[in-house]
């Protein structure tokens, strides 16, 4: 899952990007209110974590923002302040939750597994397409009752593609979520090709009921048949 900080104190930004990366997020920054809004009109974030107080302006009016440019994105906002008013204002204007700060990163981490348990897993423990069964909280994939061996990437594209099944994706847009945004940079993307290569390989050797399908001049499309 892709996350996004947008937070100016160096320390804090510092310590949240490598506790989250170390809970196997892909994590990208701001410092500023701009150059988190250039990040969000480019690419695409599952949680967006937002500070209130930023040198170049007020987080609430970046939230509203992105409520004018008509973005999906999950939000948390982070701020020093807990007033009241603030948590209404925020939410009034699409937040998800509010934390204030300090805040422990355990409870920061529950926040961020709630919203996307909420949205992508319709609040159940686990994503079920076919007769594959994958748990994001333990980092586990069955099919039927045989536990997947998969490295970190091959697990990272699998629930990328069971959340969105039977929809195209778009490589380069794989690719930055699963790699982070800064791989639009890249000559080619061999390195999706041999992982993706591998999965399937996988799946297919397990008989799973999923399929990853490649769709010329485009990316890849993920297919169930029930068996």
């Amino acid at each position: 899952m892709k996350i996004l900080i947008i937070e100016d104190e160096h320390s804090l930004r510092e310590v949240i990007q490598r506790f989250l990366e170390k809970e196997r997020y892909v994590v990208e920054v701001a410092a500023t209110s701009q150059e988190g809004l250039r990040k969000i009109a480019m690419y695409s974030y599952e949680c967006i974590l937002l500070d209130i107080m930023l040198p170049d302006g007020n987080g609430l009016a970046l939230l509203q923002q992105l409520k004018n440019m008509h973005k999906q994105e999950n939000v948390i906002v982070i701020s020093a302040k807990d007033s009241i008013d603030d948590k209404v204002e925020g939410l009034e204007l699409g937040a998800d939750d509010y934390l204030a700060k300090p805040f422990h990163l355990a409870e920061l981490n529950a926040r961020i597994k709630s919203l996307i348990r909420r949205n992508q897993q319709q609040g159940e423990s686990s994503i079920v397409q076919g007769n594959v069964k994958l748990f994001p909280d333990k980092y586990e994939v069955y099919i039927e009752n045989s536990l997947l061996d998969l490295n970190r990437k091959e697990y990272d594209i699998l629930l990328y593609f069971m959340t969105r099944p039977n929809h195209l994706i778009d490589k380069a847009i794989l690719a930055e979520a699963v790699w982070g945004d800064h791989i639009d940079q890249v000559d080619n993307y061999d390195f999706i090709y041999a992982q993706i290569k591998n999965l399937r390989k996988k799946l297919k050797k397990a008989e799973a009921s999923i399929e990853i399908k490649a769709i010329y001049g485009f990316g890849y499309k993920m297919t169930t048949e029930d068996k």
